[in-house]
């Protein structure tokens, strides 16, 4: 497992590198999504132990989920951002709870759903092993961007320096 696990995190750490270049094109783009999300099937996969066969039932099912809950999402900010001004407030919060009702029954009805192909404490650890792989990824972004800063610091000051012995 140790092994696998390295895998993963030196997949991860490429991701980010590539991730962090401003220059990349949209094609590009579209590449390191696809990267990231097969780190995240791996990690997801070694975290809840999943056998091959529980994982070629899970992900399908967790894709559909995936991305019905990313449109509510979307509809929750959308709601959030587009308030109408003649909207009261009351209107708006009744809004926002009707959309996360909608986030609600979405999880009862893929819970269900999942629990036909993963145990109930495997489907238990799910949200933890989502949030500890998002959290990986953001601490390698940072990690990365305050290594780009430290760089473009130390070209700054050697531009200065070589600007104050030409002067």
């Amino acid at each position: 497992m140790k092994p696998f696990a390295t895998i993963v995190f030196l997949c991860l750490l490429a991701i980010a590198a590539i991730a962090q270049d401003d220059d990349l094109p949209q094609t590009q783009d579209t590449k390191v999504r696809e990267k990231i999300e097969a780190a995240r099937i791996a990690y997801i996969t070694d975290q809840l132990q999943l056998t091959p066969d529980e994982a070629e039932k899970f992900w399908p099912i967790y894709r559909e989920f995936a991305e019905r809950r990313r449109e509510i999402r979307q509809q929750l900010r959308e709601t959030t951002k587009n308030t109408d001004p003649d909207q009261t407030d009351q209107e708006a919060v009744d809004q926002h709870f009707k959309v996360k009702q909608q986030e609600l029954d979405l999880e009862k009805d893929y819970s269900g759903r999942l629990l036909k192909v993963i145990s109930a404490q495997k489907l238990r650890s799910l949200p933890q092993a989502e949030r500890r792989f998002r959290q990986m990824i953001l601490d390698q972004i940072q990690r990365r961007q305050m290594q780009q800063e430290r760089q473009q610091n130390l070209r700054d000051r050697s531009q200065q320096q070589l600007q104050k012995r030409n002067n």
